[in-house]
């Protein structure tokens, strides 16, 4: 059986040994690529990394860890990773290659795909065995399915597109991959690094449980109710493009075409119509719950349960059964 290269998207830092952690849309990435192959998956940073993540990878059926790791790496941007990963597409000849679609793995791929004059699909939410693509388009409402033609399948997975599913234990052999890098790999070095400081909250497209605002919410200090209804269910906090361009929240919490794409457990709209381009981001989460004061919001139709009703009487209630209970 061939093998379906995964590159790994990982969380803490990149930079140093330790403190490693696989994204969910890895997980998604490697459950999507039993069905096509041998998930073999490939890691990039630090030396140690691959083997801290060994388990966990192996856990959703990777059989083989491709080590691509050293100063080499963690010193420059994305272009010696891109480097290596041709070269080991070279040599291994697998059935087909996911990455994330992320801003790092979109360039990745945009790399790959130039260097071995390759085809590629971005934002793909299925692959089927014979390479055929599912993408989404225009919001959700047009369905496109695309094949590679030149070369074999190269694809971005939009996350949370997949549920992970965990496969039989497993031990990947971990197997370190050489780093052979030309002058115009190392042009861009990295000097710094600077931890973005983060508090106790998911990360956005990670969480199980995220709580959003939109245009209802009114303003940015009202923007509180959002943070602590999602505080007190120890979810994320989200919002609708209208509240963002309005000022209310920052723009990288918004949800929708235009932002992330979020699949939790439970998902709370607070005061969101439910326009096309909000509900692209947040339909595939297995529950909704609406709060809207106009009984005709577009919300109402994909919630599983909705409140027509003033968010500012409503969410306070709902807060304070939410601490009885807890």
């Amino acid at each position: 059986m061939a093998e379906v290269l995964v590159v790994v998207e990982t969380t803490g830092a990149v930079g140093a040994a330790g403190g490693y952690g696989v994204k969910k849309v890895t997980l998604e990435m490697l459950t999507l690529a039993r069905e096509l192959g041998e998930p073999a998956a490939v890691v990039f940073g630090a030396p140690g990394g691959a083997q801290e993540l060994g388990a966990k990878l192996g856990e959703y059926g990777a059989v083989k860890v491709y080590a691509a790791e050293g100063e080499q790496i963690t010193a420059h941007l994305v272009a010696p990773k891109a480097t290596v990963l041709a070269e080991l597409i070279r040599r291994v000849q697998p059935a087909a290659v996911l990455i994330g679609s992320t801003q790092e793995g979109k360039e990745i791929a945009g790399r790959v795909a130039v260097k071995l004059d390759n085809g590629l699909l971005t934002d793909v939410v299925a692959l089927a065995a014979d390479g055929t693509a599912t993408q989404v388009a225009f919001a959700g409402s047009t369905i496109v399915k695309s094949r590679v033609t030149r070369g074999l399948p190269l694809v971005t997975v939009r996350p949370n597109s997949v549920t992970p599913t965990p496969a039989p234990a497993a031990a990947p052999a971990v197997e370190a991959v050489a780093v052979a890098l030309g002058e115009n790999d190392t042009l861009a070095r990295v000097v710094e690094r600077v931890a973005e400081q983060k508090g106790t909250r998911p990360e956005l497209t990670e969480a199980n449980v995220v709580v959003s605002g939109g245009r209802g919410v009114g303003s940015a200090d009202n923007f509180k109710l959002v943070e602590e209804i999602a505080d007190l269910l120890g979810g994320a906090v989200g919002a609708s493009r209208a509240a963002t361009d309005s000022g209310f929240y920052p723009h990288q919490f918004q949800v929708g075409q235009t932002g992330k794409t979020v699949s939790p457990q439970l998902y709370v709209a607070l005061g969101i119509s439910g326009a096309i381009q909000h509900r692209a981001g947040m339909q595939t989460s297995k529950t909704i719950v609406a709060v809207n004061k106009d009984p005709e919001a577009p919300i109402f139709e994909l919630a599983d349960f909705g409140v027509v009703g003033d968010l500012f009487k409503v969410v306070p209630q709902a807060a304070e059964e939410i601490r009885k209970r807890t």
